[in-house]
């Protein structure tokens, strides 16, 4: 079964089209680069796959059905910006989604905490930055979901830290399951992207296999964006 279905979609924000007949779909096991400028409309899809949002005209399926209470507990998201709790500690996090999520693996969660050195009763406001970024992709990737929405998921951190994060995201998602990396750096998640879809003033301008871009375009899916969005 498809993953994450659009037809015709379009999203207003009063004037303003932020998606405007987006027409796409993502099938399970790949991982797919959702890439485009600022403003071209990445966010926007994101929230609408995860009902943040409701579309204006079109529709958007995820599993074949609209997003809504029954498509939440298929879909682990990412927000661009920390949203756990700052007061919480990393155990008290792993309590939370359990508590929320039945399918939250929290052996999994643990077992990659521990590998960063994190303690259970450390507080995340005593995190760096990197370290507050990795734990909260690492309960988002504990989940057992059929869609992964990561909004800019290394955005802000370091080189190394940028490492971890792709090798969980590979390492952690299931077969029958599509990741969506929202991200403006493309030449660090490249080498992880089955698939990419290319926005631009909130339409697809272009759906492709990483392959069949180097294949019949010659060049890497960085050299291909450049060119496309070059000012």
């Amino acid at each position: 079964m498809t993953v994450l279905a659009c037809g015709d979609l379009c999203k207003s924000y009063g004037s303003a089209k932020a998606l405007d007949g987006v027409t796409l779909s993502v099938e399970p096991g790949h991982i797919v680069g959702l890439l485009g400028p600022n403003g071209s409309g990445k966010t926007t899809l994101i929230k609408l796959a995860n009902g943040l949002l409701t579309p204006t005209a079109g529709t958007i399926d995820v599993c074949g059905m609209a997003p809504g209470k029954e498509s939440h507990a298929l879909v682990s998201y990412l927000p661009e910006r920390t949203s756990v709790p700052l007061w919480m500690t990393a155990g008290e996090l792993l309590d939370f989604y359990c508590d929320f999520y039945p399918d939250f693996r929290r052996g999994a969660a643990e077992e990659m905490l521990s590998h960063l050195g994190i303690q259970p009763k450390q507080r995340i406001r005593q995190m760096s930055k990197g370290t507050r970024e990795k734990v909260q992709l690492i309960v988002t990737m504990s989940r057992k979901a059929k869609l992964y929405l990561l909004d800019e998921p290394i955005g802000g951190v370091d080189p190394a830290t940028r490492d971890y994060i792709l090798t969980t995201i590979i390492s952690n998602y299931e077969p029958d399951a599509a990741v969506i990396i929202s991200t403006h750096l493309i030449a660090d998640v490249e080498r992880v992207l089955d698939d990419v879809i290319f926005l631009d003033r909130g339409r697809v301008v272009l759906q492709s296999s990483v392959d069949d871009i180097r294949a019949q375009q010659g060049k890497s899916v960085d050299e291909l964006f450049r060119e496309v969005f070059k000012c």
